[in-house]
């Protein structure tokens, strides 16, 4: 996958998250969860924005081990709202859940392969 891709990849996703918010109650602990999901969603595609930016093979890697832990953070918020039911659009979550699973897959590889180097 070519950067570009995968950075429209990631702002589709934080859109994504961020429509899927819109819907939910009002409740506290709904409140708290879904401010936490959008930073962390959000947060990847800018921390991508960065590493693409990197001055050095260092700074690229440290971008993206950033990028996956927000995105291992979204995907447990998820959860958590799937668990408490939460969330209403349970079709929409799944879907959101295995996008997230499949990025966490594209990082975990991109910084092997970086490492590698």
């Amino acid at each position: 996958m070519k950067p570009n891709q995968l950075e429209e990849r990631l702002i589709k996703f934080a859109v994504d998250i961020i429509l899927l918010c819109k819907t939910m109650d009002k409740s506290f602990a709904s409140e708290h969860l879904t401010k936490q999901l959008i930073r962390s969603s959000t947060s990847v595609a800018l921390n991508y924005g960065e590493a693409r930016s990197g001055e050095s093979t260092k700074d690229f890697l440290h971008k993206m081990k950033i990028s996956l832990k927000e995105l291992r953070e979204s995907y447990v918020n998820m959860k958590i709202q799937k668990g408490a039911s939460l969330i209403r659009d349970v079709i929409e979550l799944d879907r959101l859940l295995d996008k997230n699973n499949q990025l966490i897959s594209i990082f975990v590889s991109s910084i092997k392969t970086a490492s590698a180097k």
